[in-house]
Parts: structure tokens; sequence; C-alpha cells
């Protein structure tokens, strides 16, 4: 089935149906609320949690179209199935088949780690696979989340101990409420800037409890302070003694932690490594295989090396740093 590149997301050609488009489309099925798969369209397909984290961010939606995990939807002699992604609260794939019985998977952001806050997301059967390749190439293989978890806990007290706040950098909606969970199963609690803690009650409002305490400015003995990278510098200016550590897959590049603005740098990432991509492309059973966003090429390469018909489509994107 021939998909397209254009407005920042893709199209199945033939078809009214648009995939995280990123201008004002007709119909869209958005994967999930992170800033950069999202827009205003004239119908929004979506689980009811990136419905509501998406009002949260853009204001009221026009048409939407709730669309549960295991739900199904006809649209236009197309069936629409719906599946979790594992990358954030509400975070969902797509299986779409046509009259013909071909089956085409887009997998939006994804993730096969074990999270606290996103449901598992399972490897889906298809003919036609469309997954994102952020991470696609060798060098980005992260350890189990759990044990970078263990590593940041860790961190976190020892900086304590010696009087020093441990600030953790995270993007504002997913990692940021996944690490409030981490952090208090581990017996940390986390004082989270209010754009971190909006967004959590927007997830409590929906069933999913984080529990981040909102930071006014000041810190109480014990706490661990989690702020989004871009709200760091003035939020912290009047915090005495503090060691940054950004949560991103940037983190094995030897420039992750400065590019960030960090003093060091944890490799979490709510992404699929490259080995999990490898893994996701050869379960599926795919007899094409379309890689986007990120490496691309590179994750192409690989799974031709593996025997898979693979190819990349591209456009023009900034890197997200703590993807």
């Amino acid at each position: 089935m021939p998909v397209e590149l254009r407005r920042g997301g893709l199209v199945l050609q033939g078809t009214p149906l648009w995939f995280d488009a990123r201008t004002r489309s007709p119909v869209a099925f958005v994967s999930h609320a992170h800033s950069d798969h999202i827009a205003r369209h004239d119908r929004v397909i979506a689980t009811a949690e990136t419905l509501a984290l998406m009002q949260h961010r853009l204001g009221q939606l026009e048409a939407t179209t709730p669309l549960a995990y295991g739900e199904r939807l006809e649209l236009g002699g197309l069936q629409l199935e719906c599946f979790s992604a594992g990358h954030v609260f509400g975070s969902a794939q797509v299986r779409v088949t046509r009259g013909d019985g071909h089956r085409v998977v887009y997998t939006g952001d994804v993730s096969l780690e074990p999270a606290l806050t996103a449901a598992p997301a399972p490897v889906l059967d298809c003919e036609t696979l469309i997954i994102e390749s952020t991470f696609g190439h060798p060098k980005y293989r992260f350890p189990p989340r759990a044990q970078l978890y263990d590593q940041v806990a860790d961190w976190a007290r020892r900086q304590l101990a010696q009087g020093i706040r441990p600030i953790l950098l995270a993007y504002s909606l997913g990692k940021s409420q996944e690490t409030v969970r981490q952090l208090a199963a581990r017996g940390l609690p986390v004082r989270a800037h209010p754009t971190v803690h909006d967004v959590a009650l927007v997830y409590e409002s929906l069933g999913m409890a984080v529990g981040a305490r909102r930071f006014e400015g000041h810190f109480e003995d014990g706490e661990v302070g989690l702020f989004p990278p871009y709200r760091r510098g003035s939020s912290l200016v009047d915090v005495p003694r503090k060691s940054l550590a950004a949560l991103t897959g940037w983190a094995v590049e030897p420039w992750g932690a400065r590019r960030c603005g960090a003093d060091l740098a944890f490799p979490i990432s709510d992404h699929a490594d490259f080995n999990s991509l490898c893994e996701y492309a050869r379960r599926s059973g795919a007899r094409e295989v379309i890689t986007l966003h990120g490496f691309s090429d590179e994750l192409a390469v690989e799974l031709r090396k593996q025997g898979l018909f693979a190819r990349a489509v591209h456009e023009q994107v900034q890197m997200e740093l703590f993807a």
C-alpha cells in the first residue's frame, strides 16, 4: 500500500487517512500527544487519553473519535484497530486493513520496554509495517529501563547525602510522569515544575496515578527536582547547590549531557532502541517495512541485511534532545 510523506505526516494514498500530520488534515490518526505529532484537524482519531492531553495543549478540539485499545473503526472502506504503543500514557499503534485483507501497521513512537504509566505494546502482524526509527542506528542500545532508574535513584541519593539538590531534566509529557512513578517506587519524592505537574493532573483525571508535588520555588528535604529542559534556567536560579542530570536516549553520545545543559545524562528513553526496532520488524512478519524519522536509512539497511524488504521515507525534522 503506497504511502506519502507530506504536511509533516504520512498519508495512505487513495484514502482520506493521515498519520500524525503536523498541519491541519481532513482525518488524522494521532498516535500520542507530543507536540511534534499533533495539530488541529477536521477530525481526530485517537485514544481518549491522547484526546484529553491534546485538549490540554491545544484547547477544545473540533470533531473527535475516541478509539480504545482493542477497538475497531470503519473508515471509508478501511478497518482501523487500535493497540498500545508503550511510548507514553494513551499512546497507540494502529493496524489498518483494506478490503482485500492487506494490513498496514503504523507504530507511531513505540517502546517495547515495561513502563508504569503506559500499557505494554504488542508486536502486530501485518503485510506492511511503518515503524519509527528515532534510534535506528546500532549505537543506540539501551540497558533495561528498571536498571537505569536504579542508577538514577542511587545518583540522587548520593547528591542528597552531600547536600546537593538532584535535578532531573525530562520532557514534560510522558517521561516526566513515568519518572515520578519510578522514583516513588524507589522511595524518592519528586517536586516537579508546574508544566509537568499540570500534565500529571490530566493523567490522574483519567485514572493514572502519578503523585508529583508541584514546585513553587522551593524544595523540601529529600526531594528530587524534575523539570523540562527548556524551563531549567530561571526556575532554578535560586537553588544554590544543585546537579542536573538529563534523561535522554542521546546520552549514549559523548555530547549528550552537554547539549542538554546537564552535568550528566542517563540513556532513558520512551522510544524503542535499535535492538527493539529490529525485533519488532522481524516479529511482525511484514513483507515490506517502511522506516520513518531519525536514523531511517540506517535501520532500513540493517533490516535488509536481516532479509527483510525495507526502505526509508524522509522529512526534515529537528532532533528532539530529550527523546
